[in-house]
């Protein structure tokens, strides 16, 4: 049974949230709205306890049944404590403490490996996007290196919308390390770098490959690039130097997915 209303913002479980939110660390993350929670659920992952202002928790779309059901805590909060947690204008009523799922490396490689190498993106929303887009374009997993921001901060999942939970991803580790790993199981690696001679819907992305790509603004380091079996690039109208990280990795996934289908 649901204990009663939280209305303090100095209740423990309140203040767990707020710590957790502020600094995301250890095994567990924090999942807000029901979007969300309900991407979580369907993904496998562990969700620990809940917090739910009383109008979500007598709405049982919001996902909340299915916790009850499993015998997770749903804690009722005051609507303006709730809202104090939130990182949206608008508090959705939910809130989760989760568990991080843990991916096995070897799903990375499975079947035809399409990996994202993404080295030392630290804006978590484009880390996000960077998963979600991985995903649509069907790569089977990404190794996020040199610094790159928390898959499961707020915003990258907010960002991601669920995709952190499915792709296989590996992190903290640095990019010479994760190429090593992508050589030595026959991955080739293709460095996105503006102005590179070999435009990216030359390349051959049938085969195993890896795409590797940069921070926002200063890019791949030449010696990291220089790393790679190939650098690609793409072609742009004269006076754009650059796309965002995302959109890159979206324009030469995509036509990976596009060779792939095509006989």
């Amino acid at each position: 049974m649901d204990a009663g209303l939280i209305r303090s913002r100095s209740n423990p479980f309140v203040r767990r949230l707020r710590e957790l939110k502020e600094k995301a660390s250890g095994e567990l993350m924090l999942l807000e709205g029901p979007k969300l929670l309900r991407e979580a659920l369907a993904s496998g992952v562990e969700v620990v306890e809940a917090a739910a202002s009383p109008r979500r928790a007598r709405d049982d779309g919001a996902g909340l049944r299915a916790l009850r059901e499993r015998g997770v805590p749903v804690r009722v909060v005051d609507e303006s404590v709730l809202a104090s947690l939130s990182e949206v204008e608008t508090s959705q009523g939910v809130l989760a403490l989760a568990r991080r799922p843990v991916f096995d490396e070897e799903r990375i490689y499975r079947p035809i490996p399409l990996v994202l190498v993404a080295a030392g993106v630290q804006n978590p929303g484009n880390l996000g996007a960077l998963l979600r887009t991985a995903e649509a374009a069907g790569a089977t997993g990404a190794y996020l290196t040199d610094g790159a921001a928390d898959p499961f901060s707020w915003k990258a999942l907010r960002g991601s919308m669920g995709s952190a939970f499915r792709l296989p991803h590996r992190r903290r580790i640095t990019t010479a390390e994760a190429l090593a790993r992508l050589e030595s199981r026959g991955v080739s690696v293709l460095a996105a770098v503006p102005g590179a001679e070999l435009p990216y819907h030359d390349a051959d992305l049938r085969r195993p490959v890896a795409v590797l790509l940069g921070a926002e603004g200063s890019g791949l380091p030449p010696a990291v690039a220089a790393r790679a079996s190939r650098s690609v690039s793409i072609p742009m109208a004269p006076g754009v130097e650059s796309l965002n990280v995302a959109v890159t990795a979206a324009v030469i996934l995509f036509e990976a997915a596009r060779q792939r289908r095509t006989p």
